[in-house]
């Protein structure tokens, strides 16, 4: 009998931190959290080639105010930041609320468990073969200097009349270590065949190294790399 746990969920206040960060009473909470999930399927479904995993959302009592972390910042900021003016301009018309918005460029996309899943999406809508780019992924998440990823696709892969799970993993990705920052995201990809599921886990290292949410080192801002290991004789 398989019991599983969301792994961000399970890792939030310890490795993870909430994506909504607000305040609000018991009569309005409700509310709120339904006008949350309309602004980030909004932007999702707006620049879904933008290279959004992650939107973070702070409300004081006037304002509500946008992390966006995108590995394209160029699509959502536009010529002159006439693209974040319009995006402001309409979440202000959908919620009817002063919006502030931010903009964090992710410098490691391969290091994003939500972006990787995305890419082998857009290989498999590509009519691309699912073993070749699970192996490509693989790879290239490996390089970016991870301690381990999983990645797994459910569906009819191939084209084949019955759906079916395809797995693979590189390293180690230790899901029931709480001190272990595991990135996890989830995609679907709307082929002809039907709705194939990309499931990505990737294990970032612990929450003691110093490292940022998008896998940047914290005082350099560039990819944080795997150390090496040392052998003795």
């Amino acid at each position: 009998m398989g019991q599983k746990v969301h792994p961000t969920g399970f890792r939030l206040g310890i490795a993870e931190e909430w994506r909504s960060r607000w305040y609000a009473s018991k009569k309005d909470f409700g509310k709120l959290l339904v006008e949350d999930q309309k602004i980030r399927q909004f932007i999702k479904k707006k620049y879904q080639f933008a290279g959004i995993p992650k939107i973070e959302i702070e409300r004081t009592r006037d304002q509500v105010v946008l992390l966006l972390h995108t590995s394209r910042p160029g699509i959502l900021i536009g010529r002159k930041g006439q693209e974040v003016d319009k995006l402001k301009a309409e979440l202000e018309d959908l919620t009817g609320r002063r919006m502030e918005l931010k903009i964090k460029e992710i410098n490691a996309p391969m290091r994003n468990a939500k972006l990787v899943a995305d890419d082998i999406a857009q290989q498999l809508l590509k009519r691309g073969s699912f073993r070749r780019a699970m192996k490509r992924s693989l790879d290239q998440v490996m390089e970016a200097g991870v301690y381990g990823v999983k990645i797994q696709i459910s569906g009819r892969l191939g084209g084949a009349e019955m759906s079916r799970t395809e797995k693979a993993t590189r390293g180690s990705v230790p899901l029931s270590t709480l001190r272990r920052r595991i990135d996890y995201g989830l995609t679907e990809a709307l082929t002809p065949q039907g709705i194939i599921g990309i499931k990505v886990w990737i294990d970032l290292g612990d929450i003691t190294e110093e490292d940022n949410t998008d896998g940047t080192n914290a005082k350099t801002g560039q990819a944080s790399k795997k150390p090496k290991k040392t052998h003795k004789r």
